[in-house]
C-alpha cells in the first residue's frame, strides 16, 4: 500500500519560502510521476507541478512557473517542493500524488494516491 506524508506547511509572509516535503513509502516508485496539487477554500482543486522519476522535465502550472521547484531523491523516495516569491493567492491545502500508469498529466483523477495535506497560508 502506498503512503504518502506531507510535511513543510505554515503561515509566511508574502514574498517569502516554504519548502514541502512528502515521503512516500509501499513501493518502488522510479516508474511513477509525481507531484503537488492544491486546493484552497471555495475553489477546485488544482494541478501545481509533477515530474517523472525516469527523467522528463518537471511541469509546473503557468502560475507558479519561476517561483516553485520540484525535485525528487530516489535514494530517499521523497519529492519536494521548493516554494519561493509566495503569494496570498498561493494559500492552500497542498497535497502529494502519486501516478502509477502513464505519462504526466494535469488532471487529479489520473492521480491514484494522495497524501493528507499540508497547510500553507501565506498572509500580506
Amino acid at each position: 500500500q502506498v503512503r504518502l506524508v506531507e510535511s513543510g506547511g505554515g503561515l509566511v509572509q508574502a514574498g517569502g519560502s516554504l519548502r514541502l516535503s512528502c515521503a512516500a513509502s509501499g513501493r518502488t516508485f522510479s516508474n511513477y510521476a509525481m507531484g503537488w496539487f492544491r486546493q484552497a477554500p471555495g475553489k477546485e482543486r488544482e494541478f501545481v507541478a509533477v515530474f517523472k522519476w525516469s527523467g522528463s522535465s518537471p511541469y509546473y502550472v503557468d502560475s507558479v512557473k519561476g517561483r516553485f521547484t520540484i525535485s525528487g531523491n530516489n535514494d530517499k523516495n521523497t519529492v519536494d517542493l521548493q516554494m519561493n516569491s509566495l503569494k496570498p493567492e498561493d494559500t492552500a491545502v497542498y497535497y502529494c500524488v502519486v501516478k502509477t500508469t502513464g505519462g504526466v498529466t494535469t488532471r487529479g483523477a489520473d492521480y491514484a494516491y494522495w497524501g493528507q495535506g499540508t497547510q500553507v497560508t501565506v498572509s500580506s
